[in-house]
């Protein structure tokens, strides 16, 4: 997927028009990119067709965030938003023009998300205690 990003972006690199946008541009591409492969692939692996399958391998001293967890139980247009925003170091306006969503959606989806992952650690620690 990134190689035909990169193919793209290289073969249509003339076209920007905004040389500043050009991280947004891009981005886009991979994107889109992206939902083309997840498209073709619209299938569903059964696991227990794979009885052999490998265990899966944790790193001694390294447990996951606990907050990762809860990111993946939000909807996906949260779990993107929050993604760009705190792991791709995105500014809001850019995650709009990648999305395709307004400003202020995005604004309200990042900050419904960050509100609801907060409530379910929350949730979580007191069950723990």
């Amino acid at each position: 997927m990134v190689q035909s990003a990169v193919c793209k972006a290289l073969e249509a690199h003339k076209k920007v028009k905004n040389p500043d946008a050009i991280k947004t541009w891009f981005y886009r591409i991979l994107i889109n990119e992206c939902f083309i492969v997840l498209n073709k692939r619209k299938k569903v692996v059964v696991f227990a067709d794979y009885p052999e399958q490998e265990p899966v391998y944790y790193e001694k001293g390294y447990e996951q965030d606990e907050g990762i967890g809860e990111l993946d139980k939000l909807e996906p247009d949260m779990q993107n938003i929050i993604k760009l925003r705190f792991f791709e170091e995105m500014s809001l306006k850019e995650i709009s023009c990648i999305t395709g969503l307004k400003l202020n959606t995005v604004k309200t989806k990042l900050y419904r998300g960050l509100k609801l992952l907060k409530e379910n650690i929350q949730e979580e620690d007191l069950w723990e205690n």
